[in-house]
């Protein structure tokens, strides 16, 4: 691990609240999924409504993780989202939650912190997952270790109305063990959008 110079760190730390404040509104996105252990397709297209945190939410979010509430919330990014899926086989979702990044050190040219959600997408309950953002890049990757799953998604954003969803599913792996086993992959085109 490098030590950042202060110029370094306040580039990465801008590029980052940037890359939030861009995702904050209404995105509409077309995915397809490639489930490798079935050989089967699923296209579905999503509404989002995504929206600035509250520091009455951080502190929940932070609570129900039990991680430490740190005296200052403002620094923290992190958005209610609200959103519906609706599958190409008739399936729907809608689902509503919080989340929150924060961000613990850098590495390079990378931003590396913790993921915290009140409630995760593959098992409905809090969980604290890794992150790390590029700003040369504005790739934001968050990795997710479900109990049977590890989850590597990442979004790319192109311009403050369109990002690139990418979307890995793995087995989850013995302990110290690299992650291999790839059982689903998803790609998704999410466009800024009025509704």
């Amino acid at each position: 691990m490098t030590a950042p110079s202060s110029l370094s760190l306040l580039m990465t730390s801008s590029s980052f609240y940037q890359f939030f404040e861009a995702c904050v509104g209404n995105w509409t996105t077309e995915r397809t999924y490639h489930y490798l252990t079935q050989q089967a397709v699923e296209r579905s297209h999503t509404e989002f409504v995504v929206q600035p945190i509250t520091a009455e939410r951080k502190a929940q979010v932070l609570t129900d993780n039990h991680y430490p509430v740190p005296p200052e919330l403002d620094g923290l990014p992190g958005y209610h989202m609200e959103f519906a899926t609706v599958s190409d086989q008739g399936n729907r979702v809608n689902q509503s939650l919080n989340l929150l990044f924060v961000p613990k050190q850098q590495e390079g040219n990378l931003l590396l912190g913790d993921y915290l959600r009140d409630r995760a997408y593959e098992e409905a309950r809090p969980i604290v997952s890794q992150f790390w953002f590029n700003p040369e890049t504005r790739e934001l990757s968050m990795t997710t270790a479900y109990t049977q799953v590890v989850s590597v998604d990442s979004i790319t954003l192109v311009n403050p109305a369109l990002r690139i969803r990418k979307i890995l599913n793995y087995r989850r792996p013995d302990a110290n063990e690299p992650l291999q086993d790839l059982v689903l992959v998803g790609f998704g085109v999410e466009q800024k959008v009025e509704f």
